[in-house]
């Protein structure tokens, strides 16, 4: 199969071909590498490829023989190596595969490679010392996103046509709207995290892809969903499969409209307008939208605060814990200026500074749940400005503490952070592309939890009225005409 065959078609597309014997998994496997080979030393997405394992056979699996990669954070896979984007961690490799690469596996998909994620994806761009910067596939000089920035841009390059991700504070929604690509964060409990972790940065962190087309999420989802046993939170399964609710209408939704941030942050004018042609565009297609104020249920301040705090003293018993597996020391050495700041400042968060936080984050969990029950979905920008030139994120950061840091962080991205907090799921769309600069523009969607299933409704509709597939980025594996 050709490159630019391989690129016309969605994961869901490439697994019909599969059931159809009209192409092989090995060939798909092979076109994918081709893919990766051409793109790769461009925009730095894949940080390594391995053989890849036989999969289901055709027609077994939903997915089966479609290529796929895994992030460098949050998933096992047996004898792989997972480094967290981290010299602390370096070498890292997995005993067993966790209860998500079993359900990659059994979904049918072929796992070939993992991509970049910042140092402990704890950050909103990917240019980790241990990897180097991702770089945007629309704009080279430009950054891909994070913490999930390599998956968005080999999704977005043509590599895969899906790629795992993961979502503590927009991880997902971020390299979505950066790359011009659908991403959906899951309700808390949607996926689970097991058997290793019970929840991650207490609850904040789910697991989740990005991908091309809408179908391609909501089928993924439905393999991966549900719980494992001990897991601490249960998302109620939904009413029917997410690949079906893609090809439902949605109805009339009242949709609110938040289109400056928390925290005073403005949003920039080529967003602004964007926002702008999104309204006109769910007018049109019958949604009542009107501008609306969210109560967060606490200050932007006390918000900062909060989550410096819990997310600290996460950070600093699992750097605790990698230095003592690996016997390396905890400096300038294995850890980058924010973290290694970071994880100081989480050594000094007290027991009740820490349960303080979480009282903080219920009353904000409850704040926009109150919200959601007036509207059935809010949407902002997922992001205030267009992808931001790399090298500019951390200029400073040596000056910055484990506060400094998150402000940072949350004044980059922070229309996204307060869906972790609540557990609800929310999505990224790319409904439209800034007329100047032909960058993507990302908007985002929440809603009440466990209603994925009325954001892929949407999503499905926005999909049809304005196709995004045909617009492709300026490193594209398609491009390349060889086998």
């Amino acid at each position: 199969m050709r490159i630019s065959e391989y690129v016309r078609y969605d994961a869901v597309g490439l697994a019909e071909l599969v059931d159809r014997g009209e192409v092989t998994p090995a060939e798909l496997e092979a076109a994918a590498r081709e893919a990766a080979r051409t793109v790769n030393p461009r925009i730095n997405a894949i940080v390594e490829t391995w053989p890849a394992d036989d999969g289901p056979a055709p027609g077994s699996a939903p997915l089966a023989g479609v290529p796929f990669l895994i992030k460098d954070i949050a998933v096992s896979m047996a004898g792989r190596r997972m480094e967290l984007g981290s010299r602390l961690a370096a070498g890292n490799v997995a005993g067993a595969d966790s209860a998500l690469m079993r359900r990659f596996r059994r979904a049918g998909l072929v796992t070939f490679g993992r991509t970049a994620t910042p140092e402990l994806a704890y950050s909103t761009t990917t240019e980790s010392v241990l990897y180097g910067a991702t770089r945007n596939p629309w704009d080279l000089k430009r950054s891909a996103g994070g913490s999930s920035g390599g998956a968005g841009a080999a999704v977005a390059a043509g590599v895969v046509p899906l790629a795992h991700a993961t979502d503590a504070a927009g991880s997902i929604r971020i390299p979505a709207a950066y790359n011009g690509l659908f991403g959906l964060k899951p309700t808390r409990g949607r996926v689970s995290v097991g058997p290793y972790f019970d929840e991650v940065f207490n609850g904040l962190a789910v697991q989740g892809s990005v991908s091309r087309t809408v179908r391609d999420s909501a089928a993924l989802l439905d393999q991966i969903r549900g719980p494992e046993p001990g897991d601490p939170y249960f998302a109620q399964e939904p009413p029917r499969p997410y690949a079906e609710e893609v090809t439902r209408h949605p109805g009339s939704l009242r949709i609110g409209v938040l289109a400056q941030a928390w925290g005073g942050r403005r949003t920039t004018a080529p967003v602004a307008d964007a926002l702008s042609r999104t309204v006109r565009l769910l007018e049109s297609l019958g949604h009542q939208v009107e501008e609306v104020e969210v109560g967060l249920g606490a200050d932007w301040e006390e918000f900062l605060l909060a989550g410096a705090r819990q997310w600290a003293a996460n950070l600093t018993a699992q750097v605790d814990e990698l230095a003592g597996a690996f016997g390396r020391p905890i400096d300038s050495s294995t850890l980058e200026p924010p973290i290694l700041a970071s994880y100081r400042y989480g050594q000094r968060v007290t027991g009740a500074q820490f349960v303080t936080a979480l009282a903080i984050r219920n009353r904000i969990a409850r704040s926009l749940a109150r919200y959601f029950a007036a509207h059935d979905m809010l949407l902002t920008p997922t992001l205030p400005e267009l992808p931001i030139p790399l090298g500019t994120h951390a200029e400073g950061a040596e000056a910055l503490d484990g506060l400094g840091w998150l402000r940072r962080l949350f004044d980059h991205s922070p229309f996204t952070a307060a869906f972790n907090v609540s557990g609800t799921p929310a999505m990224s769309v790319p409904v439209t592309a800034d007329a100047g600069t032909g960058l993507p523009v990302g908007m985002q969607f929440a809603a009440g939890y466990g209603l994925e299933g009325s954001l892929f409704r949407l999503a499905g509709q926005l999909e049809r009225a304005n196709p995004w597939s045909g617009r492709i980025p300026m490193v594209w594996a398609g491009n390349h005409t060889g086998h």
